[in-house]
This record gives C-alpha cells, sequence and structure tokens, in this order.
C-alpha cells in the first residue's frame, strides 16, 4: 500500500478514459471491455503512453494496486521509447528506408511543393538525399504528411494490384490513414487500411504488409492456410517480419513533437 500513499486520489483522478499516475509523464488511458477478463498494461509507442486494459467489474482501487506493482517495469519501458522526431527543418527521417534530410524551404512563390533532391558531396555521416518542403515552417508537418500519403498510396496500390492479381481476388477498396496498432487491415467487407509509415520502411517490408493484407480477402484468419497464401507471393516474409518487429515501433517517432 506504499505506492498507493504515494498515489492517492488526489494523484490518481478517477476519469473516464485516463488515470494520473506520480511518477510518470503522461496519464495512463483507460480501456475498458467486456472481453477482458483480467487486466493488463501495455505500451504504445504510437501514442508514446501506456493503455490499461480493465474488465467492465474492475475498479480504479484494483487498477490502482495494479498499476502500483507493474510501476518500475512501465517506467521502464516509457523511458526507453524512441525519441520524437519532429518535422522540423534538419531532422533525418527515412524513406523507402534510406535516410533523408529534411529541408524546409521557407514560403513559395506559388503552389507549395514537396519534392525529393540530391544535394550531391555530403558531410561524412550525412545522407546526400533531401526531402524538401516548400512554405511556412508551420504548415510543413501537414503538407509533409499529406505528401508521404501520397507516396504511400501509389507504392501500396501497385503492390496490392500484383498480389491481388497473383490470388485472383479483388478488393473493395484500399485506404490510407495513421493506424497506432497495426500496419494494414482487411475487413470483413473486402476493403483494405493501411499505415502511411510503411513508406518509410525498406520496399520489401511494405511489400508483405501489402501480400498480407491481401491474403486475407481469400482467408480471413491466419491459419496455415493464410500464412502459405503469403509465403507463395512474398520471398522476403521472414525478414519482413522480423524487420517490423524490431525497427517498426520506431517508424511512429517521426513527426511526433518534443
Amino acid at each position: 500500500m506504499a505506492f498507493w500513499r504515494k498515489v492517492q486520489a488526489s494523484t490518481i483522478r478517477q476519469e473516464p478514459s485516463q488515470i494520473r499516475v506520480a511518477g510518470l509523464d503522461q496519464p495512463v488511458s483507460v480501456r475498458r471491455t467486456a472481453r477482458a477478463r483480467r487486466l493488463s498494461l501495455r505500451v504504445n509507442e504510437a501514442k508514446r503512453g501506456a493503455v490499461l486494459t480493465m474488465p467492465i467489474y474492475a475498479s480504479y482501487a484494483e487498477a490502482g494496486d495494479f498499476l502500483a506493482r507493474h510501476f518500475d517495469w512501465l517506467q521502464s519501458r516509457l523511458a526507453d521509447l524512441p525519441s520524437p522526431v519532429p518535422f522540423i527543418d534538419g531532422a533525418r527521417i527515412p524513406l523507402r528506408g534510406d535516410e533523408h534530410e529534411l529541408r524546409v524551404t521557407g514560403h513559395a512563390n506559388g503552389r507549395a511543393k514537396v519534392w525529393c533532391e540530391s544535394n550531391g558531396a555530403a558531410a561524412p555521416g550525412w545522407s546526400t538525399d533531401q526531402i524538401c518542403v516548400q512554405g511556412p515552417a508551420a504548415k510543413a508537418p501537414a503538407r509533409l504528411i499529406h505528401w508521404f500519403k501520397g507516396q504511400a498510396r501509389d507504392d501500396i496500390a501497385s503492390k496490392v494490384a500484383h498480389h491481388a492479381d497473383l490470388l485472383d481476388v479483388q478488393p473493395a477498396r484500399l485506404s490510407i490513414r495513421d493506424q497506432s496498432t497495426r500496419w494494414g487491415s482487411c475487413s470483413a467487407t473486402g476493403a483494405l487500411s493501411f499505415s502511411w509509415r510503411l513508406i518509410l520502411a525498406p520496399p520489401f517490408v511494405l511489400d508483405y504488409v501489402a501480400a498480407h493484407e491481401v491474403a486475407h480477402l481469400r482467408e480471413l484468419n491466419h491459419s496455415d492456410r493464410f500464412w502459405a497464401l503469403v509465403r507463395s507471393t512474398t520471398p522476403r516474409l521472414d525478414e519482413a517480419r522480423a524487420w517490423l518487429r524490431i525497427h517498426g515501433p520506431r517508424l511512429h517517432q517521426y513527426g511526433t513533437m518534443q
């Protein structure tokens, strides 16, 4: 109960969607669900915070005790999150797996554009490739994300068409979003959705995620038959899954503010 004295009602506020814990910079998000049979805690890299899942019948007193038992683990995991990389001039950002330097060029003389270019010889350790964003710095993040989404849509649509042709299926719709928990999804109606952040990863990773979701149009599960379909069209499946497991969480650090 020592922790509970440290985090009392004045410090843990029983709010509808979060719990504030002394010693943590951000509140813990609360997710209540009838499907949960026990309290569970995870760190959401995309939102740079923790999520506590609670059964419907669980009380906030139980939640406080649970957080007390896992406080050291949670504090350590949050401290290990990669530092955010905001979209500001000079930031180093991957595009299709290759590092680029972001250059915000200031006001445009017409319609603002985003483009890539090589600046020739660069200092040791720095990329020679740049992503250039015209217009005022305040609008650069939104303009860059819009451009990334367009690049992602082009690459993903091409890969989806390729794998759909191989498996003789046709998606109902394709959308590009900023999904925080999954790189892609397939609905029961055949609609495919992907994270724009896949454009930051190497092309073979984007190819795998496209193949994965297209295969769900044949097998809406993760059975052996499903994985056989994915493997039949994706030579680098194991390498891509390993890349996402190791490096995927870091893709969420880009575009966030300090």
